[in-house]
């Protein structure tokens, strides 16, 4: 029976894993087990922050909301309780974008908000 060597394939597997360890500080883009550590890590941290992008996005739609209402004179939570019982279903992402890249728009639904 003929002799199998099999280096090839654990090339493969080490040289890929380097690939995506490239841009690690010092031996974790250059040293396999170094890198493997890394890369387990760093998917581990990608994983959870994911999730916690969604939590810091939405309290920075809140501030950003809430300083534009100021501006006019009111609060935060009187218009999202206004808003919820004239049943305007606007997210604070919406809500936001307007407030900072449509002012007019956004004073003019605050004043709407405000007379009812």
């Amino acid at each position: 029976m003929a002799r199998v060597k099999r280096g090839v394939a654990a090339n493969k597997r080490r040289k890929n894993l380097l690939k995506l360890a490239k841009g690690f500080k010092w031996g974790r883009s250059t040293r396999y087990r170094a890198a493997k550590e890394a890369i387990l890590k760093a998917g581990k941290y990608a994983y959870r922050d994911r999730r916690t992008k969604k939590r810091t996005m939405r309290s920075l739609w809140i501030v950003r909301l809430n300083n534009g209402l100021r501006l006019h004179g009111s609060k935060y939570s009187t218009f999202i309780s206004a808003m919820k019982k004239e049943n305007i279903q606007l997210d604070r992402k919406v809500l936001s974008q307007m407030a900072v890249e449509n002012p007019g728009t956004f004073e003019t639904l605050v004043k709407t908000i405000d007379k009812k």
